[in-house]
C-alpha cells in the first residue's frame, strides 16, 4: 500500500476478510526517523472520516493516516460492526501502513477505538490521544439534556424531522442541528456543521448500535493494560461530561488530562491553537 500524498487522495487497502477501507496519507518532513507516525480514527460509530483539519495540525510533524471504518464513508460494507472487528481492522492498517510503533489519536467514538486498540496492542502504541470521549459511568444523562438545551432554537423543527424519512435536504439539515450542540455557541456550530452535514454518505445505525454495547469494565481494562502515555483531552464546553473521563484516567498508568478552554466537542475547530499544542506534545513524548 503506497502513501497517498495529498490530503484529497483517496487510497484503499484490502484486509484479510476481503473488505477495503479507505485510507488518506499525508507524509510527514523528514525531521527525525525515529518520529512516529499518526492514525487519525474517526467517531460515530457510524460516520466516516471527517479528521483532515485535525491532521492538518500535525503536518510538520509526522506522518498521519486516516481512514473510514468499515461499513463508513467510503470503506466497503460490512455486517461485521464489533469492536473486536474494528481493533482487527486498525491493526492490520498499522501493517499494511508499514510501521512498528504507531500514535493513535481517537475522537470521541474514535478514542473508545483507540484505547480499546492500545490494550490489546501496548507494543503496537507510541502514545495516545484520547480527545473527547465519553469517559466511563453515567454521561449520557447529562449530555442528552445538555444537548436537548443547545438544541432549543431549533426544537420545534428538530421534533419535525426526527425519526422519520428524510430528504436529503433535510437529512442535511437534521444534522446541522444535531451537531450543533456540539459546539461552545451552537448558534455558530449551526454554521461550523454544515461542511460535514453536507457529507454524501448515510450514517451506519447499524453500525452505532452495535459499536456502543461496550461497558465500562472494557475501557477500564483497555485503559490498564494500555502501557503508553495517554492524554485524556477534553472541550470545556463538550455537552458530554469531563468528570467520567477523569474517572477514567484514573485507570490509566501515565494519563495526562488536558483541557481545551471555550471549545466543544470537536475543540480543534473552536480552539485550533490550543490542540495543535497538546497534539505536538502527544507526539514529540511518544516512545520510540
Amino acid at each position: 500500500m503506497s502513501s497517498a500524498g495529498s490530503l484529497r487522495v483517496v487510497e484503499f487497502v484490502e484486509l484479510t476478510d476481503g473488505a477495503q477501507l479507505a485510507t488518506w496519507t499525508v507524509p510527514g518532513p523528514e525531521l527525525d526517523a525515529n518520529r512516529p507516525a499518526v492514525i487519525l480514527v474517526h467517531g460515530g460509530p457510524g460516520l466516516w472520516d471527517y479528521l483532515e483539519p485535525l491532521g492538518a495540525l500535525l503536518a510538520d510533524l509526522s506522518t498521519v493516516h486516516r481512514y473510514d471504518q468499515r461499513g463508513c464513508g467510503r470503506s466497503s460494507a460490512s455486517e461485521e460492526l464489533t469492536m473486536e472487528r474494528f481493533v482487527a481492522d486498525l491493526e492490520e492498517l498499522r501493517i499494511a501502513f508499514g510501521h512498528e510503533r504507531v500514535v493513535v489519536l481517537g475522537h470521541s467514538f474514535g478514542a473508545t477505538l483507540a484505547l480499546a486498540y492500545a490494550g490489546t496492542h501496548p507494543d503496537r502504541v507510541a502514545g495516545l490521544g484520547y480527545l473527547d470521549g465519553t469517559g466511563i459511568g453515567d454521561w449520557r444523562t447529562a449530555s442528552r439534556a445538555e444537548a436537548a438545551r443547545r438544541r432549543a432554537p431549533w426544537a420545534e423543527r428538530f421534533a419535525a424531522l426526527d425519526g422519520r424519512e428524510r430528504t436529503r435536504a433535510e437529512e442535511t439539515e437534521w444534522r446541522r442541528i444535531q451537531w450543533a450542540s456540539d459546539y461552545a455557541d451552537p448558534v455558530a456550530g449551526y454554521d461550523l456543521a454544515r461542511g460535514m452535514a453536507e457529507a454524501p454518505h448515510q450514517i451506519n445505525h447499524a453500525a452505532n448500535r452495535s459499536l456502543m454495547a461496550f461497558g465500562d469494565a472494557d475501557q477500564i481494562a483497555w485503559a490498564a493494560a494500555a502501557r503508553c502515555a495517554i492524554a485524556f483531552v477534553h472541550g470545556t464546553a463538550d455537552p458530554r461530561p469531563a468528570e467520567n473521563v477523569v474517572a477514567l484516567a484514573g485507570y490509566a498508568h501515565r494519563p495526562r488530562k488536558r483541557i481545551v478552554s471555550d471549545a466543544g466537542h470537536l475543540p480543534w475547530v473552536e480552539q485550533p491553537e490550543q490542540v495543535r499544542e497538546i497534539l505536538h506534545e502527544i507526539v514529540l513524548t511518544a516512545q520510540p
